[in-house]
């Protein structure tokens, strides 16, 4: 079997080992190497490291549909399947028409809901109780491909973005094989998607990482959760930027409700916070400079003297 495999993050590289390890990877097709810091280095794609390590050739087209070279070395190569998992471009009808099989994209979400960007963070954003990998074959639309195969899982009230991303990367690979061969024996069936039942999952931009805290208790936890540890949620204390990582929502509170925003209580169980429905208790936060700390661990050497978390610095 051959197969062009194209991803850039960390998430596509449990799937780049799985297929090269089950069938090989004829070529890899990443985004470019970028600069990263001050000293503006030079760092490789995640995908790009691994396909070196296994001595699989290595293309990275700024933009793919204009290079022609590149086009026709995968035509070349016949692929009876191109692999798309997480890649970054969008590809022109030209390639989606190069493998035997067709282009399977692996996407993060249970299709048709959360297309887009960035659907493991809204997943815990907007409050679902399940998530999952779907294998869609790739159409000229956004996720809008025909759906092949979906593969479930439970979320958690605590599970924050991290771990979602890894439990479905890992799970990826081998639901792409399953794929893959259910193609070839015809046990696979394409199935358009509902697309009124579409949602869609955008980009993530600094002003949707700023607290609301009069939203409610859920709303904000979910938000943490849904962006931890990276991007972050963050709010302002004491006229600094804090990044907030872990929280619980409070289930039964006690004491005064509070204004949007009020520190309540602060002790080594946590900084109990009012919002707009209910309270949070943070857990685990970040100031700017500093490494990520349990609340239990920050008031052995700080106070807390602020009376409000703040939407702004001032």
């Amino acid at each position: 079997m051959k197969i062009i495999f194209m991803g850039t993050p960390d998430f596509s590289v449990p799937s780049l080992k799985v297929l090269d390890d089950r069938y090989g990877v004829s070529l890899v097709v990443t985004q470019p190497d970028k600069e990263k810091g001050r000293g503006k280095k030079v760092t490789f794609p995640p995908v790009k490291e691994e396909a070196l390590r296994r001595n699989i050739p290595v293309k990275q087209p700024v933009r793919l549909r204009n290079d022609r070279d590149l086009i026709e070395e995968m035509k070349s190569i016949a692929p009876d399947f191109i692999i798309v998992v997480a890649y970054g471009q969008i590809l022109s009808e030209e390639i989606l028409a190069i493998p035997k099989y067709g282009c399977i994209n692996l996407h993060a979400s249970l299709l048709p809901k959360l297309r887009g960007a960035a659907p493991l963070n809204f997943a815990l954003i907007e409050g679902h109780k399940e998530s999952g990998a779907t294998t869609m074959l790739m159409d000229k639309g956004l996720d809008t491909g025909d759906i092949l195969l979906v593969r479930k899982i439970e979320l958690r009230e605590q599970m924050n973005v991290e771990e979602l991303h890894d439990r479905i990367s890992e799970m990826g690979g081998e639901l792409l094989v399953e794929t893959m061969e259910g193609l070839m024996s015809g046990s696979v069936k394409p199935q358009p998607q509902n697309h009124e039942e579409s949602t869609y999952a955008p980009l993530i931009d600094k002003e949707f990482q700023l607290i609301q805290w009069d939203s409610s208790s859920f709303a904000v936890h979910n938000l943490v959760r849904g962006l931890s540890p990276v991007p972050g949620a963050f709010s302002y204390l004491g006229g600094q930027k804090v990044k907030i990582l872990e929280t619980e929502v409070v289930e039964d509170p006690k004491g005064p409700e509070g204004a949007p925003g009020e520190i309540l209580n602060v002790s080594k169980e946590g900084i109990i916070v009012a919002t707009g429905e209910g309270q949070i208790r943070i857990l685990r936060l970040q100031y700017p400079g500093k490494k990520p700390m349990k609340v239990r661990d920050f008031l052995n050497g700080n106070t807390v003297s602020e009376k409000y978390f703040k939407r702004s610095e001032g």
